[in-house]
């Protein structure tokens, strides 16, 4: 019962520190420019891309290229020379206002998270400062994980990984310390009835 209510409440501090990084700090939205004609690239989109939810990244590199030299250079010359895009594209629209899904499932994967450090914490030992020092490691974790290889195959811009970078080790941090204060708690001696 311990783990699973030191899971809930690492999720609940990693839910409310990314909700402040994003709607306070600007650490979600480092590198976000709008385009500068919204219209004319949402109908480029919907008229170049195929009607399925799916990434694009452009210019496209088809696998069957491989051992055709001039399709190679042909490539290499277009990437050379044309813009770069990575597009997460959906054809049909949903109203970013209506959060009430994405801030379920953001809260349960921050639990799910938070569940996994705490069973790490239990075999490493417990206590506010353990627990802070898995936490760094976990969020410095997930960004070598994941953020760095975006940032180094698909060119997402270095201040926007830098934000992760704060975003997770911070939010980690926070989580990791309140668990391990959590865990590491003396429980009350049980008391013996006298006979």
């Amino acid at each position: 019962m311990r783990i699973a209510i030191a899971g809930l409440i690492g999720g609940l501090v990693m839910f409310f520190w990314g909700a402040f990084a994003h709607m306070v700090l600007p650490l979600g939205e480092m590198s976000m420019r709008a385009p500068l004609d919204e219209d004319k690239v949402l109908t480029a989109l919907h008229e170049g891309l195929p009607p399925e939810h799916g990434i694009y990244v452009l210019p496209h590199f088809d696998p069957a290229m491989h051992g055709d030299d001039t399709k190679l250079a042909a490539y290499s010359a277009k990437a050379t020379a044309s813009p770069y895009a990575f597009i997460v594209y959906t054809p049909y629209g949903k109203d970013p206002l209506a959060m009430g899904n994405n801030l379920f499932h953001q809260w349960l994967s921050d639990t799910l998270a938070a569940l996994i450090m705490a069973l790490v914490m239990i075999r490493a030992g417990t206590g506010a400062v353990r627990g802070l020092c898995i936490g760094l490691a976990f969020g410095v974790f997930t960004w070598l994980a994941l953020s760095v290889p975006f940032w180094n195959w698909y060119r997402f811009p270095g201040a926007f990984t830098i934000g992760y970078l704060i975003e997770q080790a911070f939010g980690w941090l926070l989580a990791g310390a309140v668990m391990g204060w959590w865990l590491g708690r003396k429980t009350a001696p049980s008391v013996k009835p006298l006979a």
